[in-house]
């Protein structure tokens, strides 16, 4: 494990390691004070204890607020529970929301990133005079020419990179990744050996406000008018159908949209598929799979993290326009004059990603992720150049 602080000893280096309660964060607390540092766990409490309680399986839910507490214990560090139920709904929850009222497939993942473990947290890292926060995420940090670097996990089964296209270079000089480097049966390794009762835990899968999974039940509380019903439409026009909120649909998805191929024309009619999303005429909008593929993305709000400006002219990369999708060949360029590296999400800039080829099924209110093709792209290591959301897409 790389030292933190050059020059300052484990014991003078006071880390603050983000505890969800999981045996990811819990081994990166344990890796740190087993090397002497000073360690600090908090865990923060993002949504109702009361209904969290209920599901074991959830970040930041109450059993996991329990074990995270029972690690800290174990390992005779201070542990602190900070209540940021506010801001994670206020940051995250409506966000949430939101998206996808407007017709999008949100990442909250990627907002609680950014702007609850990266901002909040981080500041109160700082304010406790922490030289650190380390977290359980299976991305890398190295230190590069230009700085700290962000680069894939060496388990690409477990990589989390997609998920850390926000973090600017200011935070990543702050934050630390130990696990970035293990495969996880290691990590689970490492925390049946130092006895760790979430050694075997599971990891969560679902989004952890979303209860079973149901993440219409949420938006529909949090926005009503989202789910209003409206009409299923072929892209020639012709009405198919209806339905009962676009909240309940996604680009490229076939089954589920409650009409039937011959609905489109005949026994040997091309199975439909949702192209588009149209929230203010409440349209889910239909058409074969040839109608998915796209080849030019547009991006807002791009966090490049290069070591020279992200410009007008398109610079060959390699993306991921889906957490769990394919890396794609690409070019991308800066779509304004405000690009600049080194100035991560607060540059507020546009980009046009142009695919070699055609991808379907591409979302806006997903990310498009860029990583350097000069050593792969999509292997152990390769860095991470920055991303930004998609808001629209052409072909």
């Amino acid at each position: 494990m790389p030292t933190v602080t050059a020059g300052k000893a484990p014991a003078d280096t006071r880390v603050v390691v983000a505890m969800s309660g999981g045996v990811d964060s819990s081994v990166t607390a344990a890796l740190y004070a087993q090397a002497g540092y000073d360690v600090v766990g908090i865990t923060l409490q993002l949504y109702d204890h009361g209904a969290a309680v209920k599901r074991k399986g959830a970040c930041c839910a109450g059993q996991d607020i329990h074990d995270a507490r029972r690690v800290a214990e174990k390992l005779d560090i201070p542990h602190y529970v900070l209540d940021y139920e506010g801001r994670f709904q206020d940051s995250v929850m409506l966000d949430f929301a939101d998206a996808y009222a407007r017709g999008e497939t949100p990442i909250p993942c990627v907002r609680c990133n950014e702007r609850v473990k990266f901002r909040d947290l981080l500041a109160t890292a700082r304010d406790l005079g922490a030289d650190a926060l380390a977290t359980g995420h299976y991305v890398q940090r190295f230190e590069g020419a230009g700085g700290a670097e962000l680069h894939r996990a060496v388990d690409d089964s477990r990589d989390q990179s997609y998920f850390m296209f926000t973090t600017t270079p200011e935070q990543l000089e702050f934050l630390r990744f130990p696990l970035g480097g293990l495969p996880k049966d290691e990590t689970r390794a490492i925390a049946q050996r130092l006895g760790l009762e979430v050694a075997a835990k599971p990891d969560s899968q679902d989004i952890c406000f979303v209860p079973d999974g149901k993440y219409a039940a949420v938006v529909e509380r949090l926005r009503p008018e989202a789910a209003e019903p409206g009409d299923i439409v072929h892209l020639d026009g012709r009405v198919l159908g209806r339905h009962d909120g676009i909240i309940r649909y996604t680009i490229g998805q076939r089954r589920g949209l409650g009409i039937s191929d011959t609905d489109a024309g005949g026994e040997n009619a091309e199975p439909l598929f949702v192209v588009r999303l149209d929230p203010a005429r409440r349209q889910v909008i239909v058409g074969p799979r040839s109608a998915l593929g796209v080849t030019d993305i547009m991006l807002s709000d791009v966090n490049w993290l290069g070591d020279t400006p992200l410009s007008a002219n398109p610079l060959p990369v390699l993306v991921k326009v889906r957490s769990t999708g394919r890396v794609l060949k690409a070019v991308v360029a800066a779509s304004d004059s405000g690009t600049k590296s080194g100035m991560g999400s607060a540059a507020k800039s546009g980009a046009v990603v142009s695919l070699a080829d055609p991808e379907e099924g591409v979302s806006p209110g997903q990310a498009c992720v860029f990583y350097d093709p000069a050593d792969g792209g999509a292997g152990p290591a390769s860095r991470v150049l920055g991303g930004g959301w998609i808001r629209g897409t052409a072909r």
